[in-house]
């Protein structure tokens, strides 16, 4: 862990990088939390590319996370719990405290001159939700294994969005989505052999495979934002 947990005007949040960085990235966990191979990821992006980038990762659900037991959903007892968990913590929800916290996070490192957003599984619909709306803050966008894929959110994303997927979306919608996006810059893959997960808490880095596919997905989201911001 290279970075520190700090207050954001009341949201907890994990922020690594170099203070004196001109681009932010918010970086929106999956439904786990903070678990070591997404705060590995956070670290990556702060510290694995020739731009600087301030990388912040709030904890929306204030130290009260999913259990990684729950998934995949397999039981009516773990499907009931994500049915709950999901009902209380809607993507859209975190919308108020993000104009907080950047606000914040501006206040406390002058040098911010933008942001670009990551979102892991939940967070890639986040992610949709908060670009394709009119006021979006966000120069770039990155979706990770997205959550709740819908082409219908792509038609108003305009900013350079890269979308990398696992073999557990849905791929006739993830292709759609590619399609409906009116950016000039796009990336959409697939990782065909990873699991809805691989770059976040779902991740076995023991794995060989996986540990290089999530090493690549992170160099591909860089790659992209180095190139399109």
């Amino acid at each position: 862990m290279k970075g520190k947990y700090e207050n954001l005007d009341g949201t907890k949040a994990y922020v690594t990088g170099p203070d004196d960085a001109t681009k932010a990235i918010i970086f929106i966990f999956d439904i786990f939390g903070y678990f070591p191979q997404t705060i590995q990821g956070a670290d990556i992006l702060a510290f694995s590319s020739d731009t600087k980038y301030k990388v912040v990762m709030p904890d929306w659900f204030d130290d009260n996370p999913a259990d990684i037991t729950w998934y995949p959903p397999d039981t009516p007892e773990k499907q009931e719990n994500l049915g709950r968990f999901f009902k209380k913590n809607g993507p859209q929800s975190i919308k108020p405290r993000l104009v907080s916290v950047i606000k914040a996070a501006e206040t406390k490192y002058s040098s911010i001159q933008s942001w670009g957003i990551v979102g892991l599984c939940w967070g890639g619909k986040a992610v949709s939700l908060l670009t394709s709306a009119d006021d979006n803050p966000f120069k770039v966008a990155a979706e990770c294994h997205p959550a709740m894929v819908s082409a219908a959110d792509a038609e108003s994303i305009k900013i350079p969005l890269c979308m990398l997927a696992s073999m557990d979306e849905p791929v006739d919608e993830v292709k759609k989505f590619e399609e409906n996006l009116k950016a000039s810059t796009k990336h959409v893959e697939i990782f065909g052999d990873q699991i809805h997960g691989w770059m976040g808490a779902r991740s076995n880095l023991e794995d060989e495979r996986v540990k290089s596919e999530y090493v690549r997905g992170y160099k591909t989201l860089l790659d992209f934002f180095a190139k399109n911001w």
